[in-house]
């Protein structure tokens, strides 16, 4: 792992004045990243590796969700290196997290929606996640449910609907994210959709939405008519 190089303090100095002269868009998404590479690698020139970090992952979004031990591999970079971006991403999440708790969800739709395409939108695998709601539609809590595609619907429904019970939930969203960046919904998710739609109304369980997630945006199945 070559960490070292010439060093760039001036140039440094120079984004870093501009960061905060003109603010998160003052920035290129290769200057970002390559301010964030040089807190962790302060003797080496890292815009070539910001370059081709972003080229390699698709991009600014692609990198940022990437796994540590995949950016370390393609990169060949240091553990505190990559601890910069992936401090970085959990700090903007956590940011767009908090403009979703405490707030009736419905009424912060957007939010909610710039979160989970911050989480999910670039996941090389495809993931469930469930935001539990209470009366007032406030998150109760959002966890994840399972990876892979939705195939055994029965057992999931089962699964999403005791916990909803176990957390005295009155309403569920389900969320899950198409890696190949086409938000648009599958026969099999619109028929695990009824499917949870209905099991909820015997149970007084709400689902106001399933959402699905992808890099070109985000389908919302209650918005299809098709809840």
């Amino acid at each position: 792992m070559a960490d070292a190089a010439p060093d760039g303090s001036g140039h440094r100095a120079r984004l870093r004045q501009r960061l905060f002269e003109g603010g998160p868009d003052a920035l290129l998404d290769h200057e970002l990243v390559e301010y964030l590479l040089a807190l962790a690698i302060p003797r080496r020139d890292t815009k070539p590796l910001a370059k081709k970090l972003l080229r390699d992952f698709g991009g600014f979004g692609g990198l940022m969700t990437a796994d540590a031990e995949a950016i370390m591999r393609v990169g060949e970079i240091s553990e505190p290196a990559v601890a910069a971006l992936k401090t970085a991403h959990a700090a903007a999440l956590r940011l767009l997290k908090d403009d979703v708790r405490q707030r009736p969800v419905l009424g912060s739709w957007q939010a909610l929606l710039d979160y989970l395409h911050a989480d999910m939108a670039h996941e090389g695998i495809e993931r469930v996640r469930v935001l539990f709601l209470n009366a007032k539609n406030v998150l109760i809590r959002d966890e994840p449910m399972w990876e892979g595609s939705v195939d055994e619907s029965a057992v999931y429904i089962r699964e999403i609907m005791r916990r909803a019970l176990d957390l005295h939930a009155t309403a569920i969203i389900v969320v899950h994210n198409h890696p190949s960046g086409d938000p648009s919904p599958s026969q099999q998710d619109i028929r695990l959709t009824r499917d949870l739609a209905e099991a909820g109304r015997h149970l007084r369980i709400t689902l106001h939405d399933h959402i699905i997630i992808g890099a070109s945006g985000h389908a919302s199945l209650r918005a299809m008519g098709l809840i």
